[in-house]
């Protein structure tokens, strides 16, 4: 009996022994796990390096250096095109300059017409490269005169008349009256055609010298010449 309860009493403390054993085991895992990994112990760690990287990306003009940087590489660029710009203004205006009409930029003809009677026309073409302008109207010397042809007032344009390259203008020349009351006939072999600048009776350049027919053209004191035409039936009006 005393040997029974002996082995009664040794296996119920194996067994009460073993149970504290398992209850202190599972409190000290517990504990453990809560104090190697607290909840927010990561989110801890990895917030000030999120941040710091942020900075990093970040410049004094609050947006990245790789926006800053590309930012002042654009103000580069258009403060090129500004000046650019300002170079292109002044091309413009020189480009825009007109030079007058003469002598080494047209060729010139001058030849009688049937109708109207005693008339001859002066015709001048652009052969330049560039506009020019007919100011006022030619100024006529045949021979060696003295005297300068008077304009036709009642034909003076509105305009300048201007020729782009190619293009025609005309002038009428009355050579004789037609009543016969001129004085001084007298038939002319050679002709100078002068032109005008931009004030009245000042020099345009060089003269022109067109052909006259063989025969000569007759003219006496009457002889006016019109303004430039744009018209060859202008400049025959008068």
């Amino acid at each position: 009996m005393r040997t029974s309860r002996i082995r009664l009493v040794a296996a119920a403390g194996a067994v009460l022994a073993a149970l504290a054993l398992t209850a202190c085991e599972d409190g000290a895992g517990t504990q453990d796990e809560g104090a190697s990994q607290p909840a927010g112990a990561a989110e801890s760690t990895e917030a000030p390096s999120g941040g710091s990287q942020a900075d990093k990306g970040r410049s004094t003009g609050g947006g990245t250096a790789e926006q800053d940087e590309a930012g002042g590489k654009s103000d580069g660029k258009t403060g090129d095109k500004g000046t650019s710009a300002g170079t292109g203004g002044n091309s413009g205006d020189s480009g825009n300059s007109r030079v007058t009409c003469n002598g080494s930029n047209t060729t010139v003809d001058a030849r009688p017409v049937s109708r109207p009677v005693n008339h001859m026309l002066i015709t001048v073409k652009n052969s330049g490269s560039g506009t020019c302008d007919l100011t006022y109207y030619p100024v006529l010397r045949f021979d060696e005169m003295q005297w300068v042809p008077q304009p036709v007032e009642a034909s003076k344009p509105q305009a300048v008349v201007t020729l782009a390259p190619g293009e025609t203008a005309y002038a009428g020349v009355l050579l004789s009256a037609a009543d016969g009351s001129g004085d001084g006939g007298t038939t002319a072999h050679k002709l100078t055609v002068a032109f005008q600048g931009s004030t009245p009776n000042s020099d345009g350049g060089p003269s022109a010298i067109p052909a006259l027919p063989a025969d000569g053209v007759y003219y006496d004191s009457s002889m006016a010449v019109t303004y430039w035409q744009q018209s060859m039936d202008d400049a025959l009006t008068y």
